[in-house]
């Protein structure tokens, strides 16, 4: 990557001023990066994120501190992260775990007496997206996880902030974030922990939460039977897109479900080889082994 030479970056009136050229490096490496496409709107966000990293490092200005992220790898990395948003919820688009449970669920039961499953929460935030679907799996009361007991089901949760896949890993949330779990599943499936609660173990057990650049190379060798990727490309140009949506449409078993965000759609090869079967639901063409 070619890096500028900055110019200024001094302070103004007491505060630490982002210049347009400071902030054109900052755009340009998380681009390379994580893909992810700052425009001049993203400024005051930029610089209010930024000015915290400045003051844990000790500069004073941002032309220095652009300076320390081009020379030191752990920096550039660490302002990548506080650049990234995390924002999620339980049962957030209630729309698909309702589909989850009543369309997809029947078909992974089936499958699972066959052959291991496997389901991603790719862009996992602090984890809620995807103990939302261990729950959705584990089912309203203990009984009902049964199928569970004897089959190889696994829950993988990525992302690019080690601080939230920590969190995914803690499965603690506050009473506040468990709100807009149903209370059926509140009870069977959370433990209170002082003034907070945590994943009960069996959901926890089907976790498995990683560090994960999308962009980057992915590890896992065997295909998803499911695969959750919401509000995260709506961050990406469109290159970016149609090249992740490409790469998740290859990871898929032939039969397997994608879910991404109320606003993304599908585009470039990845719409030719999925067919939508509900709001913002797509599922791979081709014969399914099970």
């Amino acid at each position: 990557m070619t890096t500028a030479v900055l110019p200024g970056g001094a302070a103004v009136g007491g505060t630490c001023e982002l210049g347009s050229a400071e902030f054109a490096v900052v755009a340009a490496i998380l681009q390379s990066d994580a893909r992810i496409h700052l425009t001049e709107a993203k400024k005051t966000l930029v610089h209010s994120r930024l000015s915290r990293r400045l003051r844990e490092r000790g500069v004073s200005t941002f032309r220095d501190y652009v300076r320390l992220v081009q020379s030191d790898p752990v920096e550039r990395s660490a302002m990548v992260v506080s650049l990234t948003t995390n924002h999620t919820h339980f049962f957030r688009e209630g729309h698909h775990f309702d589909h989850l449970r009543q369309a997809t669920m029947p078909w992974l039961q089936d499958r699972a007496r066959r052959q291991p499953v496997r389901i991603w929460s790719a862009g996992c935030s602090t984890g809620e997206e995807v103990y939302t679907i261990a729950m959705c799996l584990l089912g309203q009361d203990r009984t009902s996880a049964a199928w569970l007991r004897n089959s190889d089901v696994k829950l993988l949760a990525t992302d690019l902030s080690p601080p939230v896949v920590e969190a995914t890993n803690s499965a603690i949330y506050s009473a506040s974030a468990v709100e807009p779990v149903p209370a059926a599943y509140r009870s069977a499936w959370m433990r209170p922990v002082n003034a907070d609660f945590q994943m009960a173990d069996e959901a926890r057990a089907l976790v498995t939460a990683r560090v994960l650049n999308l962009f980057g190379p992915w590890p896992m060798r065997r295909q998803y039977d499911v695969i959750f990727c919401r509000n995260v490309m709506i961050y990406f140009d469109d290159s970016a897109k149609a090249e992740l949506e490409a790469r998740f449409v290859e990871m898929l078993a032939p039969g397997g479900y994608l879910y991404i965000g109320h606003s993304e759609r599908l585009i470039g090869p990845a719409a030719d080889q999925m067919q939508g079967c509900g709001q913002t639901i797509y599922r791979k063409r081709g014969r399914a082994s099970a």
